[in-house]
C-alpha cells in the first residue's frame, strides 16, 4: 500500500531536540525544498500507478516522501544502491534527512524497484517544479537561456565484432538452457559453444595485435595474418549460426509454454545477433566501414557511436542528451534524444521550453556554432530575444565580424562557457559520465535524477527564501 510519509513520531524529536544543526547547510536548504508538497504528490502519484488497489490494498510500502529523498541522496553523491542503503541506515543526519527515523531502512532490492517506477515524465514535471520553486525564491528570472550538448556513455565494453558475437552466444545459450530445462523434452538439448567462440575471439585479438605492432613492414606476412583473421572470423561466424539454428528450434517447441517472457527475450537476443552477423560479414569480407544502424551491444542496443571532436576521446558510445540552463546555475530542462540529431535542430525547441517554463522568451540567448544558422537567429528573433549569441563558423565577411565584435555578444560568449563547467559537474559530482541503469528508459532516469541533484544542489547554495 502506498503511503505518503512514517507517521511515527521520530526518535529524533525525542533525543535529539536540535538535531538539524548537525546537518550541512546546504542539505539543510535542500531538506527544506524537498518538504515541498507537490514534489512528494508527483511521486506517491506515481508509485499508486503500480497497481489498481495501491492505495487501498497490500502491506505498508516504503512512502513516496522517503523513496523521493533516498533517490535525491543517492544522485547527490553519486552513490549505488547498496551504498545509499548502508549509508542512511549508518548516519543518524542521512535517517533524519531521510524522514526514515525508528523505522527499517529500504534495501537496495526495494529502491531499485520504486526507482523504476518514476519514469521520465515524472522526473521531468519534478524539474519543472524545482525551477517554479527557483523563480519563487528569486534564484533565477528567466533572462538568460544557454544550451548545450554532451554524451552519456552506457555501461558497455569497447564494441569489436569478435566480442559482440560472443556476447551474443552466451546469451542464447543461457536463455535456450533455462527454456530447455522448462520444457523438459527428450532429444530437444542446447549445445554450449561458448568455449569454442572464446577461443576463436582470443585467436583474433593476438591477431589483430600483431598487425597493429607491425604496420609499415612486411606487407607479406600482413596479408597472411590477415587471411588468418578471415579464416577465424568465418570459423567463429559458422559457430554462432549454428546456435542460432539451435536457439529457434528451442522457440518453436515453447510455443506452448504458459510464460512467453523468456520466448521473447530469446528471440530479441536472436534478432540482435542476426545483425551483428550482417555487419561483421560487410566489414570483414566486403570492405564496408559504414554499415548502417550498427549494433555496439547486445545488452544496451539502443547505444550509438558519437564523435564530437575530442582528441582524448574521438568516439563516444551512448546517447546525446541536451542540457538547457538560466542563470543561477539551474537546469532547466533537458533531454536524451533516441536517435542523434544536428544541434541545431534543439534550438527553437529550446526556446519554446524556455517560454513555457517562464511565460516570456529570454532576453539572451546563447550556444556553441554548432547551433549556429541564419534561421535559428531568425526564430529566436522573431519569438523576442532581444541578444542571439549564435558564433558562426569559418571565414567571416567583415559585417557579421563586426556584429561578432560588439561588447554584448562577447559577455554573452563568455558566460556561455559555463556551461562546459556545468556539464563537467553533472558528469564529475553526479555520475553523468556513464550511465549504470539499464535500457533507453534508465538512461533517461540517470540523467533526470542527476538533473534534479544538480539542481537542488543550486538552491541549497543559493541560501534561504528571498523576499
Amino acid at each position: 500500500m502506498v503511503r505518503r510519509e512514517y507517521r511515527q513520531r521520530s526518535v529524533f524529536e525525542v533525543l535529539l531536540p536540535d538535531g538539524g544543526k548537525l546537518c550541512e547547510p546546504e542539505l539543510s536548504r535542500i531538506d527544506e525544498v524537498l518538504s515541498d508538497e507537490d514534489l512528494i504528490d508527483l511521486v506517491q502519484e506515481a508509485l499508486s500507478r503500480r497497481s489498481k488497489r495501491s492505495c487501498v490494498a497490500g502491506r505498508p510500502g516504503t512512502p513516496a516522501e522517503v523513496v523521493l529523498r533516498m533517490l535525491v541522496l543517492k544522485h547527490l553523491y553519486d552513490w549505488s544502491f547498496e551504498e545509499c542503503e548502508r549509508e542512511v541506515r549508518a548516519n543518524l543526519i542521512f535517517r533524519q534527512f531521510c524522514r526514515v527515523g525508528c523505522e527499517r531502512v529500504a534495501d537496495s532490492k526495494t529502491l531499485i524497484r520504486l526507482s523504476h517506477v518514476i519514469g521520465p515524465d515524472v522526473l521531468t514535471a519534478i524539474v519543472a517544479r524545482l525551477v517554479a520553486i527557483a523563480r519563487q525564491r528569486r534564484v533565477v528570472r528567466g533572462s538568460r537561456m544557454r544550451v548545450d550538448t554532451t554524451v552519456v556513455e552506457t555501461n558497455i565494453h569497447y564494441p569489436t565484432d569478435s566480442r559482440l558475437l560472443a556476447d551474443g552466444v552466451r546469451v542464447i545459450t543461457r536463455t535456450a538452457k533455462r527454456l530447455v530445462e522448462k520444457l523438459g523434452e527428450k532429444g530437444l538439448a542446447m549445445r554450449d559453444r561458448t568455449r569454442a567462440v572464446a577461443r576463436r575471439v582470443f585467436a583474433l585479438a593476438l591477431a589483430s595485435r600483431s598487425v597493429a605492432q607491425e604496420k609499415g613492414q612486411a606487407p607479406m606476412k600482413k596479408e597472411k595474418v590477415q587471411a588468418r583473421m578471415k579464416k577465424l572470423y568465418g570459423e567463429l561466424m559458422g559457430q554462432t549460426r549454428a546456435v542460432i539454428r539451435q536457439a529457434e528450434r528451442v522457440v518453436e517447441r515453447a510455443g506452448r509454454l504458459k510464460t512467453a517472457e523468456p520466448v521473447k527475450q530469446l528471440e530479441a537476443a536472436v534478432g540482435l545477433v542476426r545483425r551483428v552477423l550482417a555487419q561483421t560479414k560487410a566489414r570483414v569480407f566486403k570492405g564496408d566501414t559504414h554499415y548502417p544502424d550498427k549494433v555496439l551491444s547486445i545488452f544496451e542496443s539502443h547505444t550509438e557511436a558519437i564523435r564530437k571532436g575530442k582528441a582524448a576521446k574521438p568516439t563516444e558510445f551512448g546517447k546525446l542528451v541536451k542540457i538547457q540552463e538560466a542563470e543561477g546555475q539551474l537546469i532547466t530542462d533537458y533531454e536524451v534524444l533516441p536517435k542523434r540529431v544536428p544541434d541545431g535542430q534543439l534550438w527553437v525547441g529550446s526556446l519554446e521550453r524556455h517560454q513555457k517554463l517562464f511565460g516570456k522568451p529570454p532576453r539572451l540567448a546563447v550556444a556553441d556554432s554548432g547551433f549556429a544558422s541564419n534561421d535559428n537567429e531568425q526564430k529566436a528573433t522573431q519569438m523576442g530575444v532581444r541578444q542571439v549569441v549564435l558564433p558562426r563558423r569559418g571565414r567571416l565577411s567583415p559585417q557579421r565580424r563586426n556584429h561578432q565584435r560588439q561588447r554584448w555578444f562577447r559577455n554573452g560568449l563568455r558566460w556561455r562557457t559555463g556551461s562546459e563547467g556545468r556539464i563537467s559537474a553533472l558528469k564529475r559530482r553526479h555520475g553523468l559520465t556513464r550511465c549504470r541503469y539499464r535500457g533507453q528508459e534508465g538512461m533517461q532516469r540517470w540523467v533526470g535524477l542527476g538533473v534534479i541533484a544538480n539542481n537542488l544542489l543550486a538552491l541549497g547554495r543559493a541560501g534561504g527564501t528571498k523576499t
